[in-house]
């Protein structure tokens, strides 16, 4: 019994766009018929520098690329699009005849979600896209959701290299104008690499921005977090995440309790109450009972 054809994701409310570039394109015509009957909408470039020029104006969901083409090869076309912010979220997938290793790590190394290897099987493809546009779109929202939320996010891979940004993210980045190489983190931001590193940045157009390492994603990436930077002991008290208990505790403090007296009002130990103490000095930056009180009541900045 033959298998049906994948179809799209069903939330989609449009007919994804599936890029193929191929410098013979006639010969993935059985391809194309397929993915259309299934649900795709078809565009197709015969050499890497069209398919650039048609990404300046359509965003696809899913690009199926051929790794080697005369002139600009499909693995330097997909470090372009890499490059390019609003491009690099785009899954692309590799089109090759050739499934040697070194092929198959480049595909990866500039950026390809996954290959598959010619003579094509339609079916095979379709599987693959259906996870991948499926995927992308997911993280889209994910990374809208962020910049909505006045937060900007970048992934940095093991390398040092920008992996992925938000929208957001990728503004501040410019806004920095601090000489860098492509795919590179700006030098005034290189510090927030350091585990559990939390630094403060300023754009030329005056804004303060606050970078917090979040350690390691997901492939051993680091997850920066971009926020503006506002002023104040309420802005430090919301960054610092005090736990529900840690709030209680400290609130007692900037009324004058002990811990003994802490520990009775909320039913604890004196000792459990110092060790929510520490917690709280470590995560405000200060260092004496005094300061952490002054911060909650508003007096220290």
């Amino acid at each position: 019994m033959q298998t049906p054809p994948s179809s799209p994701p069903e939330s989609m409310s449009e007919r994804p766009v599936v890029l193929v570039v191929d410098d013979a394109p006639s010969s993935l015509g059985m391809l194309c018929d397929t993915l259309e009957a299934s649900g795709y909408t078809v565009l197709v470039a015969a050499d890497g520098e069209s398919a650039l020029q048609r990404l300046e104006f359509v965003v696809p969901d899913a690009i199926l690329l051929d790794g080697l083409m005369p002139g600009l090869s499909g693995f330097e076309t997909c470090r372009r699009i890499k490059a390019n912010a609003a491009l690099a979220h785009i899954p692309v997938l590799f089109m090759t005849g050739l499934s040697e290793t070194a092929h198959v790590v480049e595909g990866f190394e500039c950026g390809g979600v996954d290959y598959v290897v010619k003579p094509i099987r339609a079916q095979e493809v379709l599987a693959r896209l259906h996870t991948h546009t499926r995927n992308a779109r997911i993280t889209r929202m994910a990374r809208d959701a962020v910049d909505v939320a006045g937060m900007g996010v970048v992934f940095v891979d093991t390398r040092g290299r920008i992996a992925w940004r938000s929208p957001q993210a990728a503004l501040w980045l410019h806004a920095l104008e601090d000489p860098v190489a492509p795919g590179r983190l700006p030098a005034s931001v290189e510090p927030a690499l350091a585990a559990g590193a939390s630094i403060a940045i300023g754009t030329a157009t005056a804004l303060r921005l606050s970078v917090r390492n979040l350690g390691a994603a997901a492939l051993g990436e680091t997850m920066l977090l971009f926020a503006i930077q506002r002023e104040g002991p309420a802005t430090r008290l919301a960054d610092a995440a005090l736990t529900p208990r840690e709030t209680e505790v400290l609130s007692w403090l900037a009324k004058g309790k002990t811990n003994r007296d802490i520990g009775e009002i909320l039913g604890t130990s004196p000792r459990t109450v110092n060790k929510h103490l520490e917690h709280i000095f470590e995560k405000l930056g200060v260092e004496t009972r005094a300061a952490a009180a002054a911060l909650a009541s508003g007096q220290l900045d």
